[in-house]
């Protein structure tokens, strides 16, 4: 009793191990708060993209053992019953005559053959090669689609930041024109000389403009709140939301120079092992194609029965009897196939593949460092944009609340209020998304790089 005890604790302790990466993620009122890393775990769990890439690497490994189970040997067996006519008599002598039906009687025959390659020529080791080099490129396709997997739930998760952060402000500022255009319909009504009906019309008008970026802010929010919910898996009735309250800029820098990047790209971008791979894979099958000008070498066996009640045997060597015989044999063979420009167009099909992966590959190395080149590049301009915004949205808002001060003394025109939101918005909203495009400079450029999703 106690060993059964102990075993359930030990299998309830597997479980929970091997589930926390599932189960991860805060619940809070009914509510499930998921962290990046969370998104990005359940995302590469439940992708139907990822499903795919299995499905491609459990189909190179049947190929791969289709290929092996060449090497031995391959039975063949034929089944027959039927009726046949009546014979008798002996090699020497049979009162009945072949053309001439004596009655009928049912026959059963079976006829089995064995073939034992012994040597091919690399017909059958190449295309093994191949095969084992095809898994590896599958494989490493499946980590290039968990990268971009990767890559899009960073993509949605800021998103949804971005969102969230803009509409904020779109409130802010639609409560400091609330507030201005309150004050100025009194101070129109007591004839303050600083503002004009126009002056109304146009808060009116931003007012109106505000609302509509409001309206934009949620609809980005929602779409990318439902895109989430899809690349993760998340049933519709799931109540979720992102872990992370604001978008903040990241504080560590590029990290690394370009230099360091570029050689960590030819270890770790999964590309790169499929070239390798998919480059051996095809010269492997240029040889088995010219294999195929050469004959095979086999060892074969052969057995053939048959029974028909109602014939007499006959035991001359020389005179076979289809319907009533035992016959064995085991031989070696050669089988030789000579075409007359077949063999030669394959050789040259697979040879055209090699040739067209050898461009891609050519073409990949050009356009790699491009892309890792683009991101860095990238990360160091939105990192310079984070410095120089935040001091512009931080002296727009100094002029907004001087404008909005003033106007409320009834010292300074309402165009001021107008000028400064405006430029306050902007400058804010720049913040935003230059922290934004850090972020994903920063996801891009470890996609370049060919850097894991969960491992940083």
């Amino acid at each position: 009793m106690k060993c059964c005890i102990r075993t359930m604790v030990y299998q309830c302790a597997l479980l929970l191990i091997f589930a926390a990466p599932l189960l991860a993620g805060e619940v809070q009122q009914g509510k499930l708060l998921l962290g990046l890393d969370d998104c990005i775990r359940r995302a590469l769990t439940t992708s139907p993209e990822l499903g795919e890439s299995r499905a491609d690497m459990e189909l190179a490994e049947a190929k791969l053992d289709e290929a092996k189970a060449h090497r031995f040997p391959q039975i063949e067996f034929l089944g027959l019953m039927g009726p046949v006519s009546k014979a008798r008599g002996n090699q020497v002598y049979s009162p009945d005559r072949i053309d001439h039906l004596h009655g009928v009687t049912v026959f059963s025959r079976g006829d089995a053959t064995i073939v034992q390659p012994l040597y091919t020529f690399g017909k059958i080791s190449e295309r093994m090669t191949a095969a084992g080099h095809g898994i590896e490129v599958d494989r490493a396709k499946k980590v290039q689609k968990e990268n971009e997997v990767a890559l899009k739930v960073k993509e949605y998760y800021f998103g949804v930041l971005l969102a969230r952060e803009l509409k904020e402000l779109v409130s802010e500022v639609g409560e400091s024109l609330d507030k201005a255009r309150d004050k100025a319909r009194k101070l129109l009504d007591q004839g303050s000389p600083n503002v004009e009906p126009v002056d109304i019309y146009k808060l009116d008008a931003f007012s109106g403009e505000v609302r509509k970026y409001t309206e934009e802010a949620k609809k980005g929010e929602s779409l990318a709140l439902a895109a989430l919910r899809v690349q993760m898996g998340l049933p519709s009735d799931t109540v979720f939301d992102i872990a992370t309250a604001r978008l903040t800029p990241d504080e560590n820098g590029a990290g690394a120079d370009m230099p360091d990047y570029l050689a960590a790209a030819k270890l770790k971008r999964p590309e790169y092992k499929q070239l390798q791979e998919g480059l051996q894979a095809r010269s492997a099958l240029v040889k088995a194609a010219k294999a195929d000008y050469y004959p095979d070498l086999f060892l074969g066996g052969y057995l053939s029965g048959a029974y028909a009640p109602d014939r007499d045997r006959v035991t001359n060597p020389w005179v076979p009897d289809e319907f009533n015989h035992l016959w064995a044999g085991i031989a070696l063979g050669i089988k030789w196939k000579i075409d007359f420009g077949i063999t030669s167009a394959k050789v040259a099909q697979e040879q055209a593949q090699l040739n067209r992966l050898e461009s891609t590959n050519d073409y990949a190395n050009a356009n790699i460092p491009l892309q890792i080149r683009k991101a860095y590049l990238d990360l160091q301009e939105a990192e310079k944009s984070i410095a120089a915004s935040r001091d512009a949205y931080g002296s727009a808002k100094k002029w907004a609340v001087a404008a909005i001060a003033n106007f409320d003394m009834g010292v300074g025109p309402a165009k001021e209020i107008f000028d400064s939101l405006q430029s306050y918005a902007r400058m804010r909203a720049d913040y935003f998304r230059a922290i934004y495009n850090q972020k994903m400079s920063r996801a891009n450029l470890d996609y370049a790089v060919g850097e894991a999703p969960l491992n940083k």
